[in-house]
């Protein structure tokens, strides 16, 4: 479905970032762990610039928000 539609992916460093971002809003709303929950509601936030779709998903109209999001759909939570 996403074939060919990336020109660069996130890195490490932005999942390093997804975590930290996942644990300081766990800490806003008063838990001290993280929920499956939390990380998907920051992922956009934090991936969004840091994926960049291809020519052929630009041509398409495929934004890097549309590609976060189909992640985020076809991921299972556990």
């Amino acid at each position: 479905r996403l074939k060919g539609m990336l020109d660069w992916g996130a890195s490490p460093r932005a999942s390093i970032a997804l975590r930290r971002s996942a644990q300081a809003y766990a800490l806003m709303q008063a838990r001290d762990f993280v929920t499956p929950s939390d990380v998907k509601e920051l992922a956009a936030d934090v991936l969004r610039h840091r994926i960049l779709p291809s020519f052929e998903a630009e041509a398409k109209g495929i934004t890097s928000n549309d590609i976060v999001k189909t992640i985020l759909d076809n991921t299972t939570v556990p």
